[in-house]
C-alpha cells in the first residue's frame, strides 16, 4: 500500500531547481536511505513528502489518516516545557513505566537527562536527542529522520539502528552515515541533479549497483567511479580489525576489483612515516588526567604508559563525556597532565582538528586563504594545487572564489580541515572530521588520507569512516586505560553490552535523576537501570558472561566425542551448500542489477538463506563449544 505518492514534482530555492519532475512513492514497511551532496535536495525531498513545503509544482498525496513524524534539523521545542512533558505527554508514570520499548528509548537516548529539566537549559545536541526520543515514542505510519545520527555516540547509533529495524513504520532516512544506511535501509534513493535515482538494498548495494550499471554502459570511467570502484574492493576485504564478515560478499563483483589495489599500501606507508618522524611520536608515562583539570572532573587517564609509533593509524572510541577530546588535546598540549609525562618527538609536525571551527579571517576568499597556507601539496606520488584539492573537497568552480564569511558551517569545516592538510604534517589528531560532510566529499577525504603518511588518531561516531580509515582501535572504558580493540567497534559493543565497560550507558542515569529531588525522576532512573539492551558476550580482554553452563571439555566420553564430531561435520556440509547457493545468488543479483521486480525475488530468497546460515552457524558454534574446539 502506498502511503505517500509523488507525481511530476519540481522545487526550487532561487535559481536553482532542487527536483525536478520528480514521481516516485513510498510503499508501507519500506526502509529507505537518502543520499546525495549537501545542497542537492535531501532534506527538500523529505519536506515534500512530509507535507512541511509545498512544492512548485506537481501534486504531493498522503493516504487518508496517514500518521508522519518527521525529526527535522531545526526542532521547534517548547522552551517552557519538561523533558516530561514533551517525551511522555499525558501518560501516566505506571504507563511508561511499565512499557519496556519506552524505557529503552528513554534510557538510550535521554538516560543522561533530568525528565524535570526545561527544554531552554538544553544543549543543541540534548534538544536534538529529546526530540528523537518523542518521535519514536509516538506511533507513526511513516517516520522521516533527516540526520538522526548527530549528537550521538557509537553505542547509540548502534541501538538506534537496531531499534528502527524492529519497527513496522515505513522509514526515510537522509544521512552521512553509511555503516547507519546499510543497518537501517532496504533501498536507496540518490538525488542528483533534480532526479532521484532509485537503488534496492542499503548502502554497500547501492554502491555496488552504481558501479555495475556504469561498467554494463561501458561509459567512461571518472574520478568518481574510481572512488567508488576502492570502496566496494574495500567492503569486499572488510576492514582489518572486523572479525565478522562484511555484509556483502558478491563474487560477480570480483571483476571490478580484481586488479584494485587495497586502500592503502600500509608497509610503503608505515616506511614513509618513520622516515619522517623518527622512532618517537608520542610517549605517554604515567599520565592520570581529568576532563576538567586537575583533580576535576571525570578521569580519563589514571598512572597509563602508552606509546604512539610513527605510521600508526588508530580510531580512539567512547561514549560522549569519557574524554576522548581531551586525550586529544592532551596529545596537542593544550592541556596538561595531572602528574606524568607526554614525550612528543622532535620531529612531530602537528595538525589537530578540533570539533570547533578555527578562525579564518572572513574577508579572504576561500582559495585565498587555502594558498596563504600552500599552493602546492604533494599526496602519494601526485602533487596537486590548492584549486585541485579545493574541488576534490567539494569547492568547484566559482564557489573557490566566494568569501570566507558567507560559508556554510560544513563548508567551514571542509575549509579548515583543507587548510590543515595543506600545511603538511606529519601527525593528525581529528576530532569528528565527518560533520557536516556529504558521502562524495567523505569519500574524497578517504582516499587523500589513503596516501597520507603519517600517524593518524581519530575520533569519529561515523563508524564506517572510522573502519575506513584506521588499522586499529582502542577505546576509553571508564577505568583510566586505553583498551585494545582486537575486533574493532563490534568488540567494543560487546564489551558495552556484556557489562565490562564501567561507563555503561544505563549506568549513567541514576545519578542524573538523583539531583532532581523528585519522585517520579528516582522512579525514572530505576526503570531505566531496569532496561537491558542486548546479550552478554564474551570481552575482548578473557572476561564474558554466558548461561551458566559448564564446559563440558575433556570430560566426554570417546563415545559422545565422536557423535559430537559427525554432527560437527554434517553442519559444516550444510553450511557448503548454503554457501554455494548464496554465491548464485549474488552472481545473479549482480546480472540483474537493473530489474528491481527480479532483485526483489532474489532478495527475498538470498535472505533466507541467510537465515538458515544463521541458524546452522549457531548449531555449529554449541557443537564446537561441547567440544572444546
Amino acid at each position: 500500500m502506498n502511503l505517500v505518492n509523488l507525481e511530476s514534482v519540481s522545487h526550487a530555492y532561487g535559481p536553482k531547481p532542487l527536483l525536478s519532475d520528480v514521481s516516485l512513492g513510498v510503499e508501507a514497511g519500506e526502509r529507505i536511505g537518502v543520499v546525495g551532496r549537501n545542497g542537492g535536495g535531501k532534506t527538500t525531498l523529505l519536506s515534500v513528502l512530509a507535507g512541511s513545503i509545498r512544492p512548485d509544482s506537481g501534486r504531493v498525496t498522503h493516504n487518508r489518516g496517514l500518521r508522519v513524524g518527521f525529526l527535522s534539523q531545526q526542532d521547534s521545542l517548547d522552551p517552557t516545557a519538561t523533558i516530561s512533558e514533551l517525551v511522555l505527554g499525558q501518560l501516566a508514570e505506571h504507563e511508561w513505566a511499565g512499557d519496556q520499548r519506552v524505557r529503552e528509548i528513554l534510557a538510550n537516548l535521554i538516560g543522561d537527562l533530568d525528565l524535570n529539566a526545561k527544554t531552554a537549559d538544553l544543549s543543541g545536541g540534548e534538544r536534538r536527542r529529546t526530540a528523537l526520543a518523542k518521535l519514536l515514542i509516538d506511533d507513526h505510519d511513516l517516520i522521516m529522520l533527516d540526520e538522526p545520527t548527530n549528537h550521538l555516540d557509537i553505542e547509540a547509533i548502534a541501538w538506534l539502528a537496531a531499534h528502527l529495524a524492529t519497527q513496522k513504520s515505513a522509514l526515510v532516512i537522509v544521512t552521512h552515515d553509511r555503516w547507519f544506511l546499510d543497518a537501517v535501509s532496504t533501498r536507496t534513493w540518490e538525488v542528483v541533479d533534480g532526479r532521484v535515482e532509485r537503488y534496492e538494498g542499503g548502502y554497500a548495494a547501492y554502491v555496488l549497483a552504481k558501479a555495475e550499471r556504469a561498467r554494463i554502459a561501458q561509459a567512461a570511467e571518472d574520478r568518481r567511479q574510481n572512488l567508488m570502484r576502492k570502496e566496494i574492493a574495500w567492503l569486499r576485504r572488510g576492514p582489518p580489525a572486523r572479525t565478522s564478515k562484511p555484509k556483502f560478499r558478491i563474487d560477480a563483483a570480483q571483476a571490478l576489483i580484481a586488479n584494485e589495489p587495497p586502500p592503502r599500501e600500509t608497509v610503503e606507508l608505515m616506511r614513509f612515516a618513520a622516515a619522517r618522524l623518527g622512532k618517537t611520536v608520542y610517549d605517554l608515562a604515567d599520565v592520570t588526567l581529568h576532563a576538567g583539570g586537575p583533580g576535576t572532573g571525570p578521569l580519563v587517564l589514571d598512572d597509563l604508559t602508552w606509546q604512539f609509533g610513527p605510521g600508526d593509524r588508530i580510531g580512539l572510541i567512547g561514549v560522549n563525556g569519557s574524554g576522548k577530546s581531551s586525550v586529544l588535546r592532551l596529545l596537542a598540549d593544550t592541556i596538561k597532565p595531572d602528574s606524568g609525562r607526554v614525550i612528543r618527538g622532535k620531529t612531530v609536525r602537528l595538525a589537530h582538528l578540533s570539533q570547533e571551527l578555527a578562525e579564518v579571517d572572513p574577508s579572504r576568499r576561500v582559495l585565498e586563504s587555502v594558498e596563504e597556507v600552500r599552493k602546492y601539496l604533494q599526496v602519494g606520488k601526485r602533487e596537486w594545487t590548492a584549486s585541485q584539492l579545493l574541488e576534490r573537497l567539494g569547492f568547484k568552480g566559482e564557489a573557490q572564489w566566494k568569501v570566507v564569511g558567507d560559508l556554510s558551517g560544513g563548508e567551514r569545516r571542509r575549509l579548515q580541515l583543507l587548510r590543515l592538510l595543506m600545511d603538511d604534517p606529519n601527525v593528525m589528531l581529528l576530532d569528528e572530521p565527518t560533520n557536516d560532510l556529504d558521502i562524495e566529499t567523505l569519500n574524497e577525504l578517504e582516499d587523500m588520507l589513503d596516501a597520507w603518511p603519517g600517524t593518524l588518531i581519530l575520533v569519529s561516531h561515523d563508524r564506517y569512516f572510522l573502519e575506513r580509515v584506521t588499522d586499529k582501535c582502542v577505546a576509553l572504558l571508564g577505568d583510566g586505560k586505553l583498551s585494545m580493540l582486537p575486533g574493532g567497534v563490534d568488540d567494543y559493543l560487546a564489551r558495552r553490552a556484556a557489562g565490562t565497560a564501567l561507563t555503561a550507558r544505563l549506568n549513567t542515569a541514576a545519578p542524573a535523576s538523583a539531583t532532581s529531588g523528585s519522585a517520579d525522576t528516582a522512579t525514572a532512573a530505576s526503570a531505566f537501570a531496569g532496561t537491558g539492551t542486548g546479550t552478554g558476550v564474551g570481552s575482548g580482554d578473557g572476561s564474558g558472561t554466558g548461561d551458566g553452563s559448564a564446559a563440558l571439555g575433556t570430560g566426554l566420553s570417546a563415545k559422545e566425542e565422536r557423535e559430537l564430531r559427525k554432527e560437527l561435520n554434517r553442519l559444516e556440509r550444510q553450511l557448503d551448500k548454503l554457501s554455494d547457493q548464496e554465491s548464485r545468488l549474488h552472481a545473479a543479483m549482480a546480472e540483474a542489477a537493473s530489474d528491481y521486480a527480479k532483485l526483489g525475488s532474489l532478495d527475498a530468497q538470498l535472505r533466507d538463506i541467510t537465515t538458515q546460515k544463521d541458524d546452522i552457524e549457531a548449531e555449529w558454534l554449541e557443537v564446537a563449544d561441547r567440544l572444546g574446539d
